[in-house]
Protein backbone atom coordinates (compact mmCIF):
# COMPACT_ATOMS: atom_id res chain seq x y z
CA UNK A 1 0.00 0.00 0.00
CA UNK A 2 3.16 2.33 0.63
CA UNK A 3 4.49 1.71 -2.57
CA UNK A 4 1.29 2.73 -4.60
CA UNK A 5 0.55 5.59 -2.36
CA UNK A 6 4.47 6.61 -3.17
CA UNK A 7 3.87 6.04 -6.60
CA UNK A 8 0.50 7.95 -6.97
CA UNK A 9 2.13 10.95 -5.24
CA UNK A 10 4.64 10.74 -7.59
CA UNK A 11 3.27 10.84 -10.76
CA UNK A 12 0.72 13.18 -9.59
CA UNK A 13 3.90 15.84 -8.76
CA UNK A 14 5.00 14.51 -12.44
CA UNK A 15 1.74 15.81 -14.10
CA UNK A 16 0.46 18.54 -12.33
CA UNK A 17 4.88 19.91 -13.56
CA UNK A 18 3.34 20.63 -16.63
CA UNK A 19 0.50 22.71 -15.57
CA UNK A 20 2.27 24.99 -13.25
CA UNK A 21 3.03 28.39 -14.85
CA UNK A 22 5.98 30.63 -13.84
CA UNK A 23 6.60 34.49 -13.75
CA UNK A 24 10.36 35.49 -14.34
CA UNK A 25 12.18 38.44 -13.51
CA UNK A 26 13.16 40.92 -16.06
CA UNK A 27 16.84 41.90 -16.22
CA UNK A 28 16.41 44.69 -14.17
CA UNK A 29 14.51 43.50 -11.21
CA UNK A 30 16.85 40.69 -10.79
CA UNK A 31 18.00 40.30 -6.77
CA UNK A 32 21.57 40.93 -5.49
CA UNK A 33 24.16 43.25 -5.48
CA UNK A 34 28.17 44.47 -6.36
CA UNK A 35 30.30 45.71 -4.58
CA UNK A 36 33.14 48.13 -5.22
CA UNK A 37 36.20 49.48 -3.55
CA UNK A 38 38.87 52.37 -4.71
CA UNK A 39 40.82 54.70 -3.99
CA UNK A 40 41.30 58.38 -5.05
CA UNK A 41 43.86 61.61 -4.98
CA UNK A 42 41.86 64.98 -3.82
CA UNK A 43 42.45 68.21 -4.04
CA UNK A 44 40.58 70.30 -0.80
CA UNK A 45 40.16 74.24 -0.49
CA UNK A 46 39.15 74.51 3.49
CA UNK A 47 37.45 77.64 4.65
CA UNK A 48 39.56 77.77 8.03
CA UNK A 49 42.62 80.15 6.76
CA UNK A 50 41.80 79.64 3.52
CA UNK A 51 44.04 76.37 2.93
CA UNK A 52 44.45 74.40 -0.47
CA UNK A 53 46.00 71.49 0.58
CA UNK A 54 45.66 67.43 -1.08
CA UNK A 55 45.32 64.23 0.36
CA UNK A 56 43.89 60.82 -0.49
CA UNK A 57 40.45 58.98 -0.28
CA UNK A 58 39.44 55.47 0.15
CA UNK A 59 35.79 54.39 -0.70
CA UNK A 60 33.42 51.70 -0.72
CA UNK A 61 30.33 51.29 -2.73
CA UNK A 62 27.42 48.85 -2.21
CA UNK A 63 24.99 48.95 -5.20
CA UNK A 64 22.19 47.17 -5.69
CA UNK A 65 20.68 45.98 -9.22
CA UNK A 66 18.14 49.35 -8.77
CA UNK A 67 19.73 52.39 -9.01
CA UNK A 68 20.38 53.51 -5.61
CA UNK A 69 23.12 52.05 -3.32
CA UNK A 70 25.27 53.18 -0.45
CA UNK A 71 28.68 54.22 -0.23
CA UNK A 72 31.43 54.73 2.61
CA UNK A 73 34.60 56.57 2.34
CA UNK A 74 37.48 58.04 4.42
CA UNK A 75 39.37 61.04 3.11
CA UNK A 76 42.74 61.76 4.68
CA UNK A 77 43.34 65.23 3.91
CA UNK A 78 47.53 65.37 5.07
CA UNK A 79 49.54 67.10 2.35
CA UNK A 80 50.65 70.72 1.66
CA UNK A 81 50.10 71.63 4.95
CA UNK A 82 51.04 74.58 6.83
CA UNK A 83 51.85 74.74 10.45
CA UNK A 84 50.89 71.43 11.05
CA UNK A 85 46.94 71.90 9.80
CA UNK A 86 45.48 68.97 8.46
CA UNK A 87 42.41 66.69 8.66
CA UNK A 88 40.71 63.10 7.80
CA UNK A 89 36.69 62.88 7.34
CA UNK A 90 35.03 59.50 7.55
CA UNK A 91 31.25 59.13 6.18
CA UNK A 92 28.71 57.06 4.91
CA UNK A 93 25.42 57.54 3.29
CA UNK A 94 22.97 57.09 -0.14
CA UNK A 95 24.73 56.91 -3.45
CA UNK A 96 21.86 57.47 -6.53
CA UNK A 97 23.73 56.56 -10.10
CA UNK A 98 22.63 55.96 -13.27
CA UNK A 99 24.44 54.63 -16.84
CA UNK A 100 24.71 56.29 -19.88
CA UNK A 101 26.53 54.17 -22.13
CA UNK A 102 30.31 53.75 -20.05
CA UNK A 103 29.59 56.76 -17.97
CA UNK A 104 28.04 56.41 -14.63
CA UNK A 105 27.27 59.64 -13.48
CA UNK A 106 26.00 59.39 -9.11
CA UNK A 107 25.02 61.80 -6.43
CA UNK A 108 25.60 61.34 -2.97
CA UNK A 109 24.61 62.40 0.24
CA UNK A 110 26.70 61.62 3.23
CA UNK A 111 26.87 61.97 7.19
CA UNK A 112 29.80 61.30 9.05
CA UNK A 113 32.88 62.57 11.56
CA UNK A 114 35.79 64.94 10.78
CA UNK A 115 39.46 64.81 12.65
CA UNK A 116 40.56 68.36 12.63
CA UNK A 117 43.93 69.22 14.12
CA UNK A 118 44.84 73.39 14.30
CA UNK A 119 47.94 74.76 13.84
CA UNK A 120 51.12 73.83 15.60
CA UNK A 121 49.64 70.62 16.91
CA UNK A 122 48.03 72.86 20.26
CA UNK A 123 44.49 71.18 19.90
CA UNK A 124 42.44 69.00 17.76
CA UNK A 125 38.77 67.93 17.20
CA UNK A 126 36.34 66.03 16.04
CA UNK A 127 33.12 67.40 14.44
CA UNK A 128 30.30 66.37 12.84
CA UNK A 129 30.46 66.51 8.57
CA UNK A 130 27.39 66.19 6.00
CA UNK A 131 28.45 65.99 2.93
CA UNK A 132 26.73 66.30 -0.48
CA UNK A 133 28.42 65.62 -3.73
CA UNK A 134 28.75 63.69 -7.49
CA UNK A 135 30.42 62.76 -10.10
CA UNK A 136 30.63 60.62 -12.86
CA UNK A 137 32.92 56.79 -13.42
CA UNK A 138 33.64 55.74 -16.67
CA UNK A 139 33.88 52.01 -17.40
CA UNK A 140 37.32 51.18 -18.73
CA UNK A 141 36.49 47.35 -18.15
CA UNK A 142 33.72 45.10 -16.85
CA UNK A 143 35.79 45.10 -13.35
CA UNK A 144 37.65 48.63 -13.60
CA UNK A 145 36.11 51.75 -13.44
CA UNK A 146 38.10 55.08 -13.80
CA UNK A 147 36.40 58.08 -11.36
CA UNK A 148 36.59 60.81 -14.09
CA UNK A 149 35.29 63.47 -11.40
CA UNK A 150 33.92 63.45 -7.77
CA UNK A 151 33.27 66.85 -6.64
CA UNK A 152 32.32 67.43 -2.56
CA UNK A 153 30.93 69.96 -0.46
CA UNK A 154 31.08 69.53 3.32
CA UNK A 155 29.90 71.45 6.14
CA UNK A 156 31.19 71.04 9.65
CA UNK A 157 28.02 72.83 11.28
CA UNK A 158 29.78 72.59 14.96
CA UNK A 159 33.29 73.48 14.20
CA UNK A 160 34.79 75.06 17.03
CA UNK A 161 35.30 79.03 15.81
CA UNK A 162 31.36 78.45 13.85
CA UNK A 163 30.63 76.98 10.76
CA UNK A 164 33.44 75.94 8.31
CA UNK A 165 32.88 74.37 5.28
CA UNK A 166 35.28 72.77 2.63
CA UNK A 167 35.59 71.47 -1.01
CA UNK A 168 37.10 68.80 -2.72
CA UNK A 169 37.49 67.45 -6.11
CA UNK A 170 39.22 63.93 -6.88
CA UNK A 171 40.00 61.52 -9.53
CA UNK A 172 40.73 57.85 -9.13
CA UNK A 173 39.77 54.34 -9.62
CA UNK A 174 37.19 51.99 -8.46
CA UNK A 175 37.66 48.39 -9.06
CA UNK A 176 34.21 45.69 -8.67
CA UNK A 177 34.96 43.15 -6.37
CA UNK A 178 32.38 40.95 -6.98
CA UNK A 179 28.22 41.25 -8.39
Amino acid sequence: MGARRSGAILAFCVGMAGLASAQVNYHGDKGGMSVSAGAAGTGYYIQYGERKMTGISAFVDVDPRGHLGIEGEGRWIEFRQAADVHMETYSIGARYHFNIGRFQPYAKGLVGFGDFNFPYNLATGRYLVVTGGGGADYQFTSRIHIRVADVEYQDWPQFTFGNMTALSASVGLRVRIFR
